[in-house]
């Protein structure tokens, strides 16, 4: 016997970049949103004297080794289930292997499924749901999100989640340029832009300069500002997805708001109703853009295709980075506008994947397969 479960995909529908902690991660405010493109991991698991774990992929790009998230993950479950098997994994790789859409992540969550699944079978019984969020966080910062799904706010190092009220069903488009953009990199970048040292999100390590009282009020100042940051979005997202958000919000700026407007009627609802246009209306951003389009221009000019043709019915309500990419995606009122944007995309010579976004009830509905 074995399990077949979907590993769903993700975007950032905003990022706030704050600052270093001592265990070397950055705090960070975002907002996950599940889409249903997905990977598809299956499981084969049974009881055994000795616990041994095997990991195979249509895409040799996937490690076959205890470096692979869901090897990670199986193998904590197990101890913490108490638990001995032989384990076989296999993943049918249909998301880009590192693209800032949470694909490993994902693969990490759907591997724990089908593991409890299967132990099911000889009496084992699942972890609980916070032990599983514990594990989670120590697979990846983005792992956890997928323990909730639909529309997820992410605090600490973005493991610290809690579920939102859902957007409605929208289209997406997503860019898949062939770049491949370092996350260690662009956490390195972020903090020389801001003044505040070398620190390399995840190892907690820093390289400091010598510098005396100067360097040490500058990195105080921009800490505080970068506070500031996650204060300023967490509050956005509290107005946006509280269950009357107020009618007297600023509205997004460039292609936000012009999005907002032409899709008012295609998204089902205005602001006060959709979390999503009211989350648009308060000029969300993605920090990590600042120092990637730097470093990338071209992905710079993959948004300004993603949001739009300057023809109204077809902007982008939202488009951004997603992490640190490479990805990006657009959202779109209609499937009008997300064909036209994956037009535009294809005569860019841009790879895309066309999906949608999905609600909670429906990811844990349709996870396992048959």
């Amino acid at each position: 016997m074995s399990t077949t479960v979907r590993s769903f995909s993700k975007i950032n529908l905003g990022l706030a970049i704050g600052p270093s902690r001592a265990d070397g991660f950055h705090a960070l405010t975002t907002c996950y949103q599940t889409l249903a493109a997905h990977d598809l991991v299956t499981v084969e698991a049974r009881p055994a004297a000795e616990t041994t774990i095997r990991i195979t992929s249509n895409d040799e790009r996937v490690p076959a080794d205890s470096s692979n998230t869901a090897w990670k993950m199986v193998e904590r479950a197990l101890v913490a289930l108490g638990a001995q098997a032989e384990v076989a994994i296999h993943i049918e790789k249909r998301l880009p292997v590192q693209g800032g859409i949470g694909a490993g992540s994902a693969n990490a969550v759907a591997a724990l499924i089908g593991l409890e699944r299967e132990l099911a079978r000889g009496g084992v019984e699942a972890l609980a749901q916070p032990e599983r969020l514990r594990i989670a966080a120590e697979v990846g910062s983005d792992v956890p999100l997928f323990l909730v799904g639909g529309t997820v706010l992410g605090v600490g190092r973005g493991e610290d989640v809690s579920p939102l009220r859902d957007i409605p069903p929208t289209e997406c488009v997503l860019a898949l340029p062939e770049v491949g953009v370092s996350t260690p990199q662009a956490y390195r970048d972020w903090d020389a832009l801001q003044g505040t040292g070398n620190r390399v999100q995840g190892t907690g390590s820093s390289e400091r300069g010598a510098g005396g009282g100067d360097e040490a009020a500058v990195n105080e100042l921009t800490g505080s500002a970068s506070s500031d940051k996650l204060t300023t979005l967490s509050r956005a997202f509290a107005l946006a997805f509280s269950p009357r958000p107020p009618g007297g919000m600023s509205a997004g700026v460039g292609a936000h708001s012009s999005g907002v407007s032409a899709v008012r009627g295609g998204l089902a609802g205005n602001p006060e109703q959709n979390p999503l246009l009211a989350l648009v209306r308060t000029g969300i951003e993605n920090d990590f853009e600042e120092v990637v389009f730097r470093q990338y221009p071209s992905l710079g000019n993959i948004k300004r295709i993603l949001a739009g043709s300057g023809e109204p019915g077809e902007a982008a309500v939202y488009a951004a980075l997603s992490g640190s990419g490479s990805a990006l995606f657009g959202l779109y009122g209609t499937a009008e506008a997300a064909a036209a944007a994956e037009a535009r995309l294809g005569e860019a010579g841009i790879r895309t994947l066309r999906t949608v976004t999905l609600g909670r009830e429906e990811y844990w509905r349709t996870m396992v397969v048959g």
